[in-house]
């Protein structure tokens, strides 16, 4: 009981009081901004048949068949969900299914075709991933996209519930020459009456980012429309998603340049089923914890292998530094974003929990199999394959708003007050600002003070007043049916006098303070485990159900450009890999030096510093 009174609290302490402005965020909103299903080319070859109907079901939470025939649930429905299929070649495996006769008009696409009706959808899959790095060589002509798109919006007309659950109109642009992954989800704000004036604007079209960003600008001058793009796996793009230079011309980029990708794309998916891209290893070797769940042996095609050169121009943190030093240059920051999780998922089950996990694709659904599967299958070296070990159950976007609508979640998204979770329903809430005092934290009035004095994440904070330097306040609520927090942490970056940029990881606050003490090496020691990784269990008797904290940067400088965004840890609890073994009983097949627990997190979005 006492549990839940402490949890009560928190939340309230995280919303607002009843008086507080209409416009002003009560709540954290999860969404999946990334899912696709059986409209998807790649999963509709590898054998989807959960449509974008079933995918708003599930996320409902609604009982729906899977791919694999089982019976799939979400412990609890979604608050938003983006079904963003695939543009090029939208609704292949429904044309192959009816053998469409454009289909079979097209080489490529007969080729598809007679692969499948023989069984062999795996290989047209990978046949298929192969010759999208060869951009428009991959497009099958015929009406599939026009017909698709259509559905598409009609079914998020359908599903679209103001107050309650939001469905917005979006899709992939599947961008990745040479197999570099520089894709981008696409995001409409309107209804299908604005968006259906256009069709999708795929890869097909152009593999420039510039051109994208050309057709979103196109569309809201004619419509008055809104939309905007979300980038993700940076760390499958073999150094390509946040390089500094032009793509068509390989010119270093320029104002416009930046302009242009702050105005479109003002947050990036930093978390999802290939990876996490907050930071590596190798970029941030003082970071104890910089090493979760990193995919990092190539591209996303498996046709290059990875070098530590590439790395700087793959992460979400390097490139936010990067951002510090072209703004002094260009007087722009095209780095400047939000950031957020989603699953990526091809199954049309936005599943993100370790527990009840969905795959990343139909032969990853569960199963004795699918630890030895393999997603996608490299052309030029086996040892370059991504396989199933390689995936995390990740992520969820968090999304700080006043109500559960389109506009309100949209906006939201679109001034980066929102966090990324890797899967767990953790909330986090921060606050930057010049006057915040540490008795603000118990503050009935927590966010709208907050609001009131300074900037919640995602916000700017200008010249700081004579002696003054930033202070944050910030609030963890674990997950109801998750586990228990292990830290809050604050990661700075800054540009240095010299021109350089530095970064650094503070500990704010952390549980059972008064016995783990600050050691001489400055960290604060691990917290633990109460993980049984053999019987998949773990218990909330380490931890905290909630932590709050207040900082304010001991190394401020008034004159130097910085940001800040915060970390929230949570304690070790089992992973997908320890589930199937224990739900499988494969103690005997499944290798012991698998990684089998881990510590789930939330980033949340920075808040600069701009003098």
């Amino acid at each position: 009981m006492l549990f839940w009174k402490m949890l009560m609290t928190l939340a309230v302490s995280l919303s607002l009081c009843a008086g507080a402005s209409a416009d002003i965020p009560t709540r954290a909103y999860f969404g999946d901004t990334h899912l696709h299903t059986a409209y998807s080319p790649d999963a509709g070859l590898a054998g989807a048949t959960v449509g974008p109907e079933e995918a708003y079901r599930f996320a409902l939470g609604e009982t729906v068949t899977s791919n694999t025939g089982q019976q799939a649930r979400l412990k609890r429905p979604l608050d938003f969900l983006v079904i963003a299929d695939h543009a090029e070649n939208l609704a292949l495996a429904q044309a192959i299914a009816t053998s469409d006769p454009a289909l079979l008009a097209d080489p490529f696409g007969k080729e598809l075709h007679d692969m499948m009706k023989a069984g062999k959808g795996v290989d047209a899959f990978n046949l298929l991933v192969q010759k999208m790095t060869k951009g428009a060589e991959a497009k099958i002509q015929g009406d599939m996209l026009k017909n698709a798109w259509v559905i598409m919006m009609a079914l998020a007309e359908k599903y679209n519930d103001p107050g309650k659950f939001t469905a917005f109109i979006g899709y992939e642009w599947t961008s990745q020459p040479g197999g570099n992954n520089l894709h981008r989800v696409v995001m409409f704000k309107d209804d299908k009456s604005v968006v259906e004036a256009v069709l999708p604007f795929s890869a097909f079209d152009s593999e420039d980012v510039e051109d994208l960003w050309d057709f979103m600008a196109a569309y809201e001058k004619n419509t008055g429309g809104q939309v905007q793009a979300i980038p993700h796996n940076g760390n499958l793009s073999s150094g390509t998603m946040f390089l500094p230079k032009h793509q068509k011309t390989g010119e270093p980029i320029d104002a416009d340049y930046a302009k242009a990708r702050l105005r479109w794309e003002p947050v990036i998916e930093v978390t999802q089923a290939k990876g996490t891209g907050e930071t590596h290893p190798f970029l941030s070797p003082e970071d104890e914890f910089a090493g979760f769940e990193i995919v990092d042996s190539t591209n996303l095609g498996g046709t290059v292998t990875h070098t530590p050169d590439m790395l700087e121009y793959e992460y979400a943190r390097s490139a936010l530094k990067m951002g510090l030093s072209l703004e002094e240059k260009l007087g722009s920051n095209p780095f400047k974003f939000g950031m957020v999780g989603s699953t990526d998922s091809h199954t049309g089950l936005p599943g993100t929990a370790e527990d009840n996990w969905w795959g990343k694709a139909p032969f990853v659904e569960p199963s004795p199999e699918r630890w030895q599967d393999v997603l996608i299958r490299s052309s030029v070296d086996s040892t370059l394959d991504l396989t199933a070990l390689q995936l995390a159950a990740s992520g969820l976007a968090g999304v700080w708003a006043h109500e559960n609508t389109r506009d309100a979640l949209w906006d939201a998204i679109a001034r980066r007050e929102v966090f990324g979770t890797t899967g767990t329903r953790l909330q986090v809430r921060v606050f930057g600002g010049f006057d915040f005092a540490e008795s603000d934290l118990t503050r009935p009035d927590f966010a709208e003070h907050g609001y009131a004095k300074g900037v919640p994440m995602g916000g700017d904070l200008k010249q700081a007043p004579a002696g003054k330097a930033p202070a944050f306040m910030m609030q963890a609520l674990r997950d109801p049916d998750g586990a228990n927090i292990d830290r809050i942490q604050i990661v700075k970056g800054w540009l240095d006098a010299s021109g350089e940029t530095q970064e650094r990881v503070y500990d704010v606050a952390w549980s059972d303070s008064d016995s783990r003490k600050v050691g001489s090496d400055g960290k604060v020691p691990s917290v633990g485990t109460t993980v049984d990784e053999k019987e998949a269990t773990y218990t909330n008797t380490i931890g905290a159900p909630s932590l709050t904290g207040y900082w304010q940067d001991p190394d401020f400088d008034s004159k130097l450009k910085a940001f800040y965004y915060v970390r929230v840890l949570e304690i070790p609890s089992p992973r997908w890999l320890a589930y199937d073994r224990k739900n499988y009983n494969l103690y005997d097949v499944m290798p012991k030096d698998l990684l089998y627990s881990s510590q789930e997190r939330a980033y949340a979005s920075p808040i600069w510093y701009q003098p």
